[in-house]
């Protein structure tokens, strides 16, 4: 099985079908005040973007340990930088839409600093 079969995983498809009943069949009974939290949907996405990042890590190591090919590695690393554009993109969108944003704990910060990240040894010589 490679990254990119996700769907024939069975938990991934129970959790992907168990968030499918949280949204359509709970949140909507939920009262205004606890259907939404901002800051917290901003942090469990850093938390994915992160998890993502530690992903491509891990893809790396196995290619320059000859533990995969160079495209497999290649197709899987721009499968994994489309994954992070479209968290990116959904992270704007909820700090733009600011859905939440009078619940409790909405106007806190949530910031990550930028991570420096070495696709080759900084300290090798040419």
């Amino acid at each position: 099985m490679t990254v990119m079969n996700l769907d024939q995983l069975d938990v991934w498809r129970l959790s992907r079908d168990f968030a499918v009943t949280i949204y359509q069949k709970i949140i909507p009974l939920l009262p205004p005040g606890e259907k939404y939290y901002f800051q917290d949907n901003v942090r469990f996405c850093y938390i994915a973007r992160g998890s993502l990042t530690e992903v491509q890590s891990h893809l790396l190591l196995a290619k320059e340990l000859g533990m995969i090919p160079p495209e497999i590695y290649t197709s899987a690393t721009g499968e994994a930088e489309s994954v992070a554009r479209t968290i990116n993109s959904w992270i704007s969108y909820l700090k733009k839409a600011k859905t939440g944003i009078n619940e409790p704990g909405a106007n806190h910060s949530v910031h990550e600093p930028p991570a420096v990240y070495f696709t080759e040894d900084p300290t090798a010589k040419d």
